[in-house]
């Protein structure tokens, strides 16, 4: 059996810029969530938005984990 060999970086170096910006502006108290606008205190938010921020860039990032998103439950009517 062949092992695979891992394609070096899996995030580009734009994404780990964007990301040390948006954990600097979080430490300043600068950085605000998206939809509520409020401040965040979370390091995980923090890190989601700089990823988020570089995706929207261009840059190297993977995609987002999760699978299809379905359309609302089906309706069986019963007959």
């Amino acid at each position: 059996m062949a092992t695979r060999k891992s394609s070096g970086r899996k995030y580009g170096k734009a994404a780990s810029k964007r990301v040390e910006s948006a954990m600097r502006r979080r430490k300043k108290g600068t950085l605000k969530s998206g939809r509520s606008g409020r401040t965040v205190k979370s390091r995980k938010q923090a890190i989601a938005i700089g990823l988020s921020e570089a995706r929207k860039k261009g840059a190297k990032v993977p995609r987002k984990p999760g699978g299809r998103k379905r359309s609302g439950a089906r309706k069986r009517s019963s007959r």
